[in-house]
């Protein structure tokens, strides 16, 4: 390939290093053509992809205009890919993770989340945490929770009050 193809790769690496949420590097050698279409599916589910570049033209990417990604200059070694990950973080590193499960030959190596490098161990641990949807439930359950408790203090009170009267009113008969 020519210098111009090259830059031209160059460029394109640097625009989806910029617009992504996380970037995570995995090791995919003898894997196959169908195997690899599966994981571009998963990933295409959650607003994902996965990408095979040239590492020289990766790391030019990286230490080049995509500063969000500098941490995965020294990760670009061997046959590696890179999974760029546009929307929720945690649901790209699960597909992930459960691709790496199901399949002993791809490895996950590094990554980079806002601007941070993370290892394999961490990107487990966020593919373990819940979806978006799910935690921001669990914060509105648990802002929720107090008010319901007040609610159920003001209502006792009445509820006592009447049955208070209702047991005067039985004994009275």
């Amino acid at each position: 390939m020519d210098r111009k193809g090259k830059n031209a790769l160059r460029v394109v690496a640097e625009g989806r290093f910029e617009g992504v949420n996380a970037a995570i590097i995995a090791e995919f050698r003898g894997l196959t053509v169908a195997s690899l279409t599966e994981l571009r599916k998963a990933l295409k589910k959650v607003n994902g992809e996965f990408r095979v570049i040239k590492n020289r033209v990766a790391k030019k990417a990286v230490l080049g205009k995509a500063e969000n990604a500098k941490d995965l200059a020294a990760s670009l070694k061997g046959p590696v890919g890179i999974a760029f990950l546009y929307g929720d973080a945690a649901a790209g590193a699960k597909a992930l993770t459960d691709f790496e499960k199901a399949n002993e030959l791809f490895k996950i190596t590094a990554g980079v989340m806002d601007s941070k490098g993370i290892s394999a161990a961490e990107v487990k641990a966020i593919a373990a945490l819940p979806s978006r949807e799910v935690l921001l439930g669990q914060i509105v359950g648990l802002l929720v929770s107090p008010h319901r408790g007040i609610l159920g203090i003001i209502n006792a009170v009445p509820r006592s009050l009447v049955q208070v009267i209702n047991q005067i009113k039985e004994a009275k008969k």
